[in-house]
């Protein structure tokens, strides 16, 4: 039996008229917000050659989540997140950050309002990207 106004399904075991059991399936997404990223464009970045494909974002704190492709070839300078931690997963592409060469796989994290970079993108890399706050660029 499901309740109209609530979309509940109530599931009842009887044995000789007594009640058993009683069990209620909501019937409601899993997730509140849920996207794709095929659903949505690439936009320009905070530097040229930098494109980010806006997943979601948190309309009490500004934070965003973000898909990030930068460009082969970009070297993208040292600079500052004054209102943001950021935290980068690098899903595709070769990534080098003070000589050293980062790969797929690889977990960034840059506390708001510390330098880092610069970054160079030795091939396309595509990375996911959440700032927990505005995302805001300065240079450092």
């Amino acid at each position: 039996m499901v309740c109209p106004r609530t979309r509940q399904r109530f599931v009842r075991s009887l044995s000789n008229g007594l009640l058993l059991e009683t069990v209620t399936v909501y019937f409601r997404r899993m997730f509140p917000y849920a996207t794709s990223a095929k659903d949505k464009q690439w936009q320009q970045g905070p530097y040229p050659g930098v494109e980010l494909l806006p997943l979601h974002k948190n309309e009490q704190t500004g934070g965003v989540t973000v898909l990030r492709k930068f460009h082969a070839g970009m070297t993208i300078p040292a600079h500052i997140h004054p209102n943001a931690n950021e935290f980068v997963y690098v899903l595709s592409g070769e990534w080098e950050e003070s000589g050293v060469t980062y790969t797929q796989g690889a977990f960034f994290f840059a506390p708001r309002g510390v330098a880092h970079g610069p970054h160079v993108a030795k091939t396309e890399v595509v990375s996911l990207t959440i700032f927990d706050g505005p995302l805001t660029v300065v240079a450092a």
